[in-house]
């Protein structure tokens, strides 16, 4: 009985965490610099570091998933910032998970989002989802320059969250 109400308590703090997440990221939507047909958004990425080490990859993608269907009912986004989320939080949860290693998580948001978010966007996205056919590289700069300046302020959130010991050091873990 006390492991099925851990795992529920567990996952309702999930779940909290997610849906503060989620409104701080569509709260802070109007924080984005256009380029061409994208709307890079730093902030995004930022809560993408934070969310892939305090919630996991599953729930991160959910909050990023959430996030870009409410910045685009809104008008705050483009269908971009679909791709330009969803993998690099995914990449960055992934990674934080394996290594607990804060560098290297903002490395996989930067690739996720700066690499394989932005060949989806300029390879499915943009042209068949806009209709506005575009080459890789078009994507690739800004989505890599927006990843890395989000994911950066995203690790010097995690390094403050571990210096408090709210985050746990690679070290104390399994």
């Amino acid at each position: 009985m006390a492991a099925t109400t851990s795992i529920v308590r567990g996952q309702t703090r999930r779940l909290a965490y997610a849906i503060v997440l989620t409104a701080l990221a569509v709260a802070l939507s109007p924080i984005s610099i256009p380029v061409g047909i994208a709307k890079v958004f730093p902030v995004q990425h930022m809560v993408n570091v934070l969310a892939g080490a305090l919630i996991g990859p599953w729930w991160g993608l959910a909050a990023a998933l959430v996030t870009s269907i409410i910045r685009n009912a809104l008008g705050l986004g483009t269908p971009l910032a679909f791709p330009g989320s969803i993998f690099g939080v995914l990449l960055a949860g992934l990674i934080y998970r394996a290594t607990r290693n804060i560098p290297l998580t903002v490395a996989g948001e930067v690739i996720g989002t700066g690499v394989i978010g932005a060949l989806v966007g300029a390879l499915v996205v943009a042209p068949y989802v806009m209709n506005r056919p575009m080459g890789a590289t078009a994507l690739i700069i800004p989505f890599a320059l927006s990843s890395l300046i989000g994911a950066v302020l995203g690790a010097l959130g995690l390094l403050a969250l571990r210096r408090t010991g709210y985050l746990e050091r690679p070290d104390t873990t399994q």
